[in-house]
């Protein structure tokens, strides 16, 4: 006879761990539906969107799963739809600080990013 999960999970896990693995579970099924919302927006599938990436559709599929990535990754796959990737830092009572460098493959080593001096509106 087949044992419910939930029944398995309340026996093996405490209240705080179930909890916390309900916001873990929350926050992934968050990140995947905002990447494959976001292409269905632009009425792209996956096998478009691998073709334009030189990928499989399996690998975009896996993509749209992940919690974490590279940015130069997340920057290929905006890039793929005809967008944009721009990182912005929000501090409160500053203006919004709009990063330049980060994730782009042309842009050298993760070194020369940080000998740029930070605006003066950061500091």
């Amino acid at each position: 006879m087949a044992i419910p999960a939930d029944e398995v999970l309340r026996k093996t896990m405490t209240p705080a761990e179930r909890a916390e693995s309900e916001r873990r579970a929350e926050r992934m099924a968050a990140r995947y539906l905002t990447l494959q919302q976001l292409r269905k927006a632009r009425d792209l599938t996956q096998v478009q969107l691998a073709r334009i990436l030189h990928k499989d559709q399996v690998s975009i599929s896996q993509l749209e799963k992940r919690s974490d990535m590279l940015l130069s990754t997340l920057r290929s796959y905006v890039e793929a739809m005809g967008g944009r990737l721009d990182l912005v830092v929000q501090f409160e009572g500053r203006e919004p600080v709009v990063l330049s460098g980060l994730g782009d493959e042309e842009a050298g080593s993760p070194a020369s990013a940080q000998d740029q001096p930070a605006p003066a509106s950061v500091l």
